[in-house]
């Protein structure tokens, strides 16, 4: 009896072992940078025009190149991974509008989690929130305070949330029905944690890329992908993919 139960122990700590593999990935803007573009303020401009407000949808390090705001995560949809559902504390995740902006740009969450809208400003700000799978919600967040939305199902995509009263205030939300999600930062470094041991189809969202991402370049090397997803065989441990670099073509730039 003793044996058997050190060899249950044993095995569940090897299953337990080889079920979590990181990915690792970065995402570099090839050849020279553009510099961020400044957004012409023409909506409270006493207080919105202070702040030096630039375009947030293509942010590239002036030094090394990375990407800033790529999302990646398994694509769980039609052709995508099948995978175990993953227990899921509920959460609550705050959106919020500071000057003249959404901090952060991109929001990661699970389906089951509520959306917080504060704003920071003086001014009011108006949150429309679009969604597929949700109930879409129109949200008037005065001065100082704040607005919650339940998110119960996923969404097929990350979903934009912009404000009406200034139009150039946009972020994206990410809902999916598991914790398989990274973001870059400002090196354009993404990170996904505990994945299962198999092979699986990733998606990725480039929000100023014009057309699907079907060619890339990952370590020099020219890869195809398909409508923005690629599929990668994940091992126990961490798994390092290398650097996929993106050109001016992606972005309908010459």
């Amino acid at each position: 009896m003793r044996y058997l139960f050190w060899h249950l122990l044993g095995t569940i700590a090897c299953v337990q072992i080889s079920a979590a593999g990181d990915l690792t990935l970065r995402f570099q803007y090839e050849g020279e940078p553009p510099p961020p573009k400044p957004i012409k303020v023409d909506r409270d401009v006493a207080f919105c025009g202070q702040h030096g407000l630039v375009d947030e949808s293509l942010l590239v390090h002036p030094k090394d190149g990375g990407i800033k705001n790529v999302v990646v995560y398994v694509y769980t949809g039609r052709g995508g991974s099948e995978i175990d559902s993953v227990p899921h504390q509920e959460k609550t995740h705050t959106l919020d509008r500071k000057n003249c902006r959404h901090e952060p740009h991109i929001l990661l969450m699970q389906a089951g989690d509520t959306l917080k809208i504060t704003n920071s400003d003086p001014v009011g700000h108006f949150a429309a929130v679009s969604v597929f799978n949700n109930t879409p919600s129109g949200l008037l967040v005065p001065p100082s305070q704040g607005r919650t939305m339940e998110l119960p199902k996923p969404e097929p995509g990350p979903m934009p949330v912009q404000c009406v009263i200034h139009p150039w205030m946009q972020s994206y939300v990410v809902v999916l029905d598991h914790p398989y999600v990274g973001v870059s930062d400002e090196h354009g470094k993404v990170a996904i944690k505990d994945l299962p041991d198999k092979e699986l189809v990733f998606r990725v969202f480039v929000e100023a890329a014009k057309g699907a991402l079907d060619t890339v370049t990952v370590d020099g090397k020219p890869q195809q992908w398909t409508r923005n997803r690629f599929r990668y065989n994940i091992k126990p441990g961490n798994n390092d993919m290398g650097t996929v670099k993106l050109t001016a073509k992606h972005f309908g730039q010459r």
